[in-house]
């Protein structure tokens, strides 16, 4: 059988290309003749750029020192393919794991337009940018002042960085703010959040990096007054990834917000991976009814029914019933016998699932 392993990460236990080795060497333990390919994926968030680096190895790995979300200097890992595309991923530069302790107030996202600086430096014609695992709530504000943008106060005094700050914005000067490249800027986005309001960045995602009630509101507001004056379209699906990062970028650099996990899918070459494949062998932490909602693995798995491929999954944990468009489905919780068992060594437990499935699908 033509296989293709295309697993998502294991968060906080397995990255995606990890997933895919583990569960190719599983599936090949039991079936050695099969060609097996090996596809990791990602949402837009943590991952991506691994998923794009394995996937394209004539992609060229460039690191640059940026300030990251707390002002520390990070030193942030971007892509440069042959096309002179440049892949970027916010959690690099910008992400909450970077911050010595949670300030959701100040935290930002400065250190993401420095990276996107250095690319275009380079001679990059087009960014796509993941976006996901932010520290901040800052509207993508910090990035768009590393590339020049200005954010004054009803003083005409710079404001300081972060997103409680834009509380006290009065004027956007746009005088000095560095073109996007000649081939766009697209941003993944692994949520559909509008920039404010009950289920917008500030209210959905600032408890998760630390805010208060009394945070969340004044966030909120600030979010609110900066596209008061920044225009755009603050109630677009996904305009509140990344803190607002998404709606920033969208507003004032011409930016295009798309989902993630299928726009990196084709991007890596999914669809013509399985239009050869028997099989497709895909995974996550944790699979329930949210996976099927514009996650990995359930538009891999729209994928695979539009090109009549079967679908075996592993998951850390399999909650609720699974849907009939799965030939099968293991449980590394199950199979390791606890949670804290698969968790202390993914690896094993991720090759014997694909040994599993391998089995599994050969029955039928």
């Amino acid at each position: 059988m033509r296989v293709v392993v295309a697993p998502d990460s294991f968060k906080g236990s397995a990255t995606a290309d990890d997933a895919a080795r583990a569960l190719a060497g599983g599936w090949l333990a039991h079936r050695p003749g099969d060609d097996v390919r090996l596809l990791p994926l990602a949402d837009g968030g943590e991952g991506t750029l691994d998923a794009f680096a394995a996937a394209r190895p004539d992609a060229e790995r460039r690191t640059v020192t940026v300030p990251g979300p707390d002002g520390r200097p990070v030193a942030a890992a971007w892509l440069l393919l042959p096309d002179r595309t440049a892949v970027l991923e916010l959690a690099r530069s910008s992400g909450l794991p970077l911050m010595a302790s949670p300030d959701p107030l100040g935290a930002h996202t400065y250190g993401l337009g420095a990276v996107a600086r250095a690319a275009l430096d380079a001679g990059a014609t087009r960014l796509v940018v993941g976006l996901g695992g932010s520290a901040s709530t800052d509207g993508g504000t910090g990035a768009l002042r590393a590339l020049g943008l200005r954010l004054h106060d009803d003083l005409g005094r710079d404001l300081p960085l972060g997103g409680a700050a834009l509380a006290g914005l009065a004027r956007i000067d746009a005088t000095d703010l560095r073109p996007p490249p000649p081939g766009g800027v697209r941003l993944l986005v692994d949520v559909t959040a509008p920039l404010a309001g009950p289920a917008g960045a500030a209210a959905v995602f600032g408890p998760q990096k630390g805010a208060q009630p009394a945070d969340v509101t004044l966030l909120d507001d600030a979010l609110r007054r900066f596209a008061g004056l920044a225009g755009g379209d603050p109630d677009e699906p996904g305009a509140g990834a990344a803190g607002g990062t998404a709606y920033g970028l969208a507003a004032v650099w011409g930016a295009a917000i798309v989902p993630g996990a299928t726009t990196i899918a084709d991007l890596v070459g999914l669809p013509g991976a399985l239009a050869g494949a028997d099989v497709v062998l895909t995974g996550e932490g944790r699979f329930d009814e949210t996976s099927l909602t514009g996650k990995v693995v359930g538009s891999l798995l729209d994928s695979a029914a539009a090109a009549g491929v079967r679908v075996a999954v592993a998951a850390g944990q399999v909650a609720g019933p699974v849907p009939g468009s799965v030939a099968a489905a293991v449980s590394l919780t199950e199979l390791a016998g606890t949670v804290d068992a698969a968790l202390s060594d993914p690896t094993r437990w991720l090759v014997e699932a694909g040994g599993v499935l391998a089995d599994r699908l050969s029955a039928r």
